[in-house]
């Protein structure tokens, strides 16, 4: 062969290669980190994602990376460990007043109640004057601090004062409220779930304290949390990620099998307690989204800073613009 044919045919080769390259570049799947409490409850959505396939039939490589607290998580999501965490939009509204472009997607609208023994002789909130209340998220826990201001407006004093606070880890708490150490119990929503199997049951729940306060519509109270510059980059991960948690929960809201193959998981001490936990995640499924809740969100807001002050809030005086995704719709809500 004459030696520019030579060259002509390396050179064809040569683009071929590269044109190959540049596809098998091209059909890599985004790769998508989710950082999660080693033992939280959010790990059970991301087992039937995994499970049956619901990323990888998307295209999408989903990496799960266990941590071992909540501030754990934040601090990786901070140094770029992980591309998304689950938190709540107190904290994205206070990053955002200092200049950090996180935003947020709900995820559940579970929460925790105020428990207590039926034979208590507690009957509402205004009985709880006096006694002792176990609560697990420490002095600036949202759902203490919407009680606290419940019973303020209600009854016109501050638990903080007019009952006895005792600070617990859930696992403790649970414990304490089991035993009559305290009074009544203030636990995260799973934990909760294991106080009512055990015959406690709820003295007030989180509807009824928001509509107390003015906020008569259910609203998302955590949420997958994310650097909206960074999903602005990588929307098709975003995007695919979204669908899959959609489907997962579709599929968790409605299939029993699929909660009786996520059992061993979910650590349930007997059936009673494994009912409980599987019937209060359903309960906590966002389905729908009010017109109006951005606004609802900004009033329950507003309650907390001014009940919580700059531990809570930080910089933030109002709930900042950008906080909740705006790409991210759930369907709107029926209208009454």
């Amino acid at each position: 062969m004459p030696l520019p044919a030579l060259f002509r045919s390396l050179f064809a080769l040569l683009l071929a290669l590269l044109a190959t390259l540049a596809h098998a570049a091209d059909s890599t799947p985004p790769t998508l980190r989710v950082g999660v409490l080693q033992f939280g409850t959010v790990n059970w959505e991301l087992d039937v994602i995994q499970a049956r396939g619901l990323a990888k039939k998307r295209g999408l490589d989903l990496k799960v990376v266990p941590l071992a607290s909540g501030d754990a998580s934040t601090v990786a999501l901070q140094g770029g460990a992980v591309d998304m965490i689950v938190s709540d939009w107190i904290w994205v509204t206070r990053q955002r007043a200092e200049g950090n472009s996180y935003t947020f997607a709900p995820y559940s609208n579970a929460v925790g109640n105020v428990m207590v023994k039926p034979e208590s002789g507690i009957k509402s909130v205004a009985d709880l004057k006096g006694k002792s209340i176990g609560i697990s998220g420490g002095p600036n826990d949202k759902t203490w601090l919407l009680l606290r201001a419940y019973a303020a407006k209600k009854f016109g004093m501050d638990l903080a004062t007019a009952a006895k606070p005792v600070f617990a880890a859930p696992p403790l708490l649970n414990e304490l409220a089991l035993s009559g150490q305290v009074d009544a119990a203030l636990n995260v929503w799973h934990f909760d779930a294991r106080l009512e199997a055990a015959g406690m049951q709820p003295l007030i729940k989180l509807p009824e304290i928001l509509a107390g306060l003015g906020v008569n519509k259910p609203i998302p109270l955590i949420g997958w949390v994310f650097r909206d510059d960074w999903a602005a980059k990588n929307m098709d991960a975003m995007d695919k990620f979204l669908a899959a948690s959609a489907e997962a929960k579709a599929l968790m809201a409605k299939n029993d099998a699929e909660w009786d193959r996520l059992k061993p998981l979910m650590r349930a001490e007997d059936n009673t307690t494994f009912v409980a936990l599987k019937n209060g995640y359903r309960a906590g499924i966002p389905t729908c989204t009010e017109t109006d809740a951005v606004a609802h969100v900004a009033t329950v807001f507003k309650v907390l800073a001014e009940t919580g002050g700059e531990k809570l809030v930080g910089k933030s005086k109002a709930l900042s613009d950008g906080t909740f995704w705006s790409r991210f719709k759930l369907p709107a809500c029926p209208k009454n």
